[in-house]
């Protein structure tokens, strides 16, 4: 998949730059270039991810929640988690749980971060932002924003379509798109949200189901022309 939104991005006040590491591409925004430290991390959380999958190799492959485990890493349990708030496979949550963990690392060493992998952002801002959206042929990508506050961060912003991509979904939304502090739960959320809308006329259905689940502080779903949104979503 061609990433030309990436292109969008664009900050006068910070440094961008990329790291990948086998099938992790972040993007990057930080006040100075920490490649190195980003790909310390990545690869940190990555051997996690890998180690727990060959320990488990349910983790890596189900669609469905599995038991929590409170005996191992943080990024584990928060994948666990959200896979049960969400009812999906805990590696539903992966993008948005590397994103969430690389941050909190390098914010040791930037004032502010934002960190995109694969369409899933997590952001630590001390200023206002807008962060576009891209929502495939929607006649609605690159016309609309979503406003950030800086007081609402850290937050992780993750985004699930059925027709852009190479993620799994069962869903046709052109975007799911779910805000939460866990960058794992608004992964698995955006999953969950997104294979529930089928047409057009599931989106206010599919916002019900997923303002339920905990922790969740916003959901905007894309379909075509239409757009239905619940909770903190400020648009611009």
């Amino acid at each position: 998949m061609k990433k030309d939104y990436r292109n969008w991005v664009a900050d006068s006040e910070l440094v961008k730059f990329e790291v990948q590491v086998e099938e992790t591409d972040l993007q990057i925004q930080a006040d100075k270039n920490l490649t190195e430290e980003a790909k310390t991390a990545c690869v940190k959380y990555r051997k996690i991810i890998k180690k727990y999958g060959l320990q488990k190799p349910e983790f890596l492959t189900s669609l469905l929640p599995l038991p929590q485990d409170i005996t191992v890493p943080l990024i584990i349990q928060d994948m666990l988690k959200a896979a049960q708030l969400t009812n999906t496979g805990p590696m539903a949550g992966v993008a948005g749980a590397v994103s969430e963990y690389v941050a909190l690392d390098l914010l040791k060493n930037t004032p502010e971060i934002m960190i995109e992998n694969g369409g899933d952002i997590f952001l630590k801002t001390n200023l206002k932002r807008k962060i576009g959206l891209y929502a495939g042929e929607s006649v609605l990508t690159g016309k609309i924003a979503l406003k950030i506050e800086p007081q609402d961060t850290p937050l992780a912003i993750c985004t699930s379509s059925g027709t852009v991509g190479h993620s799994l979904s069962f869903g046709k939304a052109d975007a799911a798109v779910v805000l939460a502090k866990s960058g794992a739960l608004a992964d698995c959320a955006a999953t969950a949200i997104g294979n529930l809308v089928k047409k057009p006329t599931d989106i206010a259905m599919a916002i019900e189901w997923g303002q339920k689940i905990p922790g969740i502080k916003g959901i905007l779903i894309i379909v075509k022309d239409q757009i239905g949104a619940w909770g903190k979503i400020t648009l611009d």
